[in-house]
């Protein structure tokens, strides 16, 4: 089995503490988050969702599953794609982050759940979408075989993520902002060290991450076919993939 990255001990102690860290840090810096998507993203965090959902296949009248969905940005586009016509469930273990995305997101269904244990029924979805938060589950290959218990023959995955970068001109870049620059805006635009906490993790977990060749694999492993990986400006992998 693969973890997506090696124990963070700075953050918790074995891996088993991982799940209960997260949603810590998360529900406190749920009210915060819609605020540094904007900021820390230039604003473009909107157009890119649309875009990349659009490329792997989201269209009007699916019954879609947002894997993840925090405060529901990606539940807001898949939305948008979907011009009121389909389905929409968004699933995440942060009581605090779906309580900002059933205010924000109407139009969309909101459940408790993780990438582990989707609470969803077997074939029930046409497209599972995952936006930011590989990182985070416990194993890769148990999280994709969930993706396809709950998906049906020939539906279609998409999972965002940002990818630490292979050159070392873009690994400076990438450290810079993420580790350096974006946590201190975010405590100089919100105040919250909770919400700087969160995006310090974030980076941590970015550099930390397995590559993106061992995610491919993986889901390649549990039966998934047509695995691509398309990238942009060498950091924002999306990842697609059908389900046999």
């Amino acid at each position: 089995m693969t973890a997506p990255h090696p124990t963070i001990a700075s953050r918790y102690q074995v891996d088993g503490d991982k799940p209960a860290y997260l949603r810590l840090l998360f529900d406190r810096g749920a009210p915060h988050y819609d605020r540094i998507n904007g900021f820390g993203f230039l604003w473009t965090g909107g157009l890119y969702r649309r875009r990349m959902l659009k490329r792997a296949g989201l269209r009007p009248g699916m019954d879609v599953i947002d894997l993840a969905c925090g405060t529901g940005p990606v539940s807001r586009a898949i939305l948008e794609v979907m011009q009121g016509k389909g389905r929409v469930v968004g699933v995440d273990p942060s009581a605090g982050m779906l309580a900002v995305a059933r205010e924000s997101v109407p139009g969309a269904e909101f459940r408790e759940g993780h990438a582990e244990a989707i609470p969803s029924p077997d074939a029930s979805a046409d497209f599972l979408s995952m936006g930011f938060a590989l990182r985070h589950v416990a194993e890769l290959e148990s999280a994709f075989r969930e993706f396809r218990r709950v998906l049906r023959p020939g539906a279609r995955v998409l999972v965002l993520e940002v990818s630490r970068p292979r050159t070392r001109f873009g690994r400076f870049f990438a450290r810079l902002y993420f580790r350096d620059i974006l946590p201190r805006l975010t405590k100089l635009f919100t105040g919250s060290n909770d919400a700087r906490e969160m995006m310090s993790y974030y980076w941590e977990t970015i550099d930390a991450c397995v590559p993106p060749d061992a995610i491919l694999a993986a889901m390649r492993a549990v039966g998934f076919t047509d695995v691509v990986r398309k990238t942009e400006l060498g950091i924002f992998s999306a990842f697609t993939a059908t389900a046999p």
